[in-house]
């Protein structure tokens, strides 16, 4: 999306189309509406989740939750779609940051369910993969958990903490991993041996 336009864009209106389009609780099905693009508009999600139209925070819960529910990643570009119009918007890192999750038993199994800023969860596990990444330069780790439909959460800071007192050592494919364990899914974080 680099070199486009920003175009002056109507949240109110944007946020009304989406109340309109919205079908129940939870995310609207964006990937089934094929809507032209509008151009970019002036908001953004900064890496801790907080959402800015035009430079200042959008302090309503509500509005917030509306607009992630029409959000939609394609490729390295994130829009905001209802049925008659897309609109890209700006991500810093992740669209949103997963602030809890709790942890039960399932058949045997150990599953993590996880909370976003935004109010929805997703269970860990093969449909929900949770990836770790290290800055180049001070090797500390961004920890992300898929949400839905190729929109990710970081994981915050005390809950990245959480699953690492829970984690375990788990051999893969001939070398020792600590990780995480959810839904019958083990995932990798870091190497074993490379652990201090």
């Amino acid at each position: 999306m680099s070199g486009q336009i920003p175009v002056k864009i109507d949240k109110n209106h944007l946020a009304s189309s989406a109340r309109a389009a919205k079908e129940g609780r939870g995310p609207a099905p964006v990937h089934l509406w094929d809507p032209p693009f509008c151009g970019m508009m002036d908001m953004n999600i900064a890496r801790d989740g907080t959402w800015y139209h035009e430079g200042s925070p959008i302090n309503r819960a509500n509005m917030v939750r509306l607009f992630a529910s029409i959000l939609r990643k394609e490729g390295d570009d994130y829009f905001l779609v209802t049925p008659v119009e897309k609109v890209g918007i700006t991500v810093q890192d992740a669209p949103f940051v997963a602030i809890n999750f709790d942890i039960s038993d399932q058949n045997g199994d150990q599953v993590l369910t996880f909370e976003t800023n935004v109010g929805e969860y997703a269970e860990a596990g093969p449909d929900h993969p949770i990836r770790v990444t290290g800055d180049i330069e001070t090797g500390e780790p961004s920890p992300y958990v898929l949400i839905r439909n190729n929109l990710e959460a970081l994981i915050d800071r005390k809950s990245f903490y959480r699953l690492v007192e829970i984690g375990e050592d788990f051999n893969v494919e001939g070398t020792l991993w600590f990780g995480i364990r959810s839904n019958g899914a083990f995932f990798p974080l870091i190497k074993s041996a490379d652990l201090t």
